[in-house]
């Protein structure tokens, strides 16, 4: 259901699909497969925690409370907190693979 409802869920799946695909491409070893799951698990709970809160706060609050708006940002801050922190973990992976095959492409081409 949330994966239907959720724009930013279907981006988060968009991602992992992307990392996924990179990962089998470029061979990561298995402490960094353990990475990505974990970065996995961390943004996806955290996205539907702040799905969830969002949906309670909307129940008993229906109209503008500061408190009510308060409580979303602060799900929602968490939702980037650990996006942000999953891209950290991806960028130290794949990175420095990215930059030896683009070195290697480019030896390939030029000598």
């Amino acid at each position: 259901m949330v994966l239907k409802s959720e724009t930013n869920m279907q981006i988060h799946l968009i991602f992992v699909i992307l990392v996924v695909v990179s990962g089998v491409l470029f061979c990561i070893s298995t402490t960094e497969w353990m990475l990505c799951l974990l970065a996995f698990g961390l943004v996806t709970g955290a996205e539907m925690l702040n799905t969830a809160i969002e949906t309670i706060v909307d129940l008993v609050s229906p109209e503008y409370h500061e408190l009510a708006g308060k409580a979303k940002d602060i799900a929602a801050g968490a939702v980037l907190i650990s996006a942000v922190f999953a891209a950290v973990v991806g960028l130290i992976i794949f990175v420095p693979r990215g930059v030896q095959l683009g070195r290697s492409i480019w030896s390939y081409l030029f000598n």
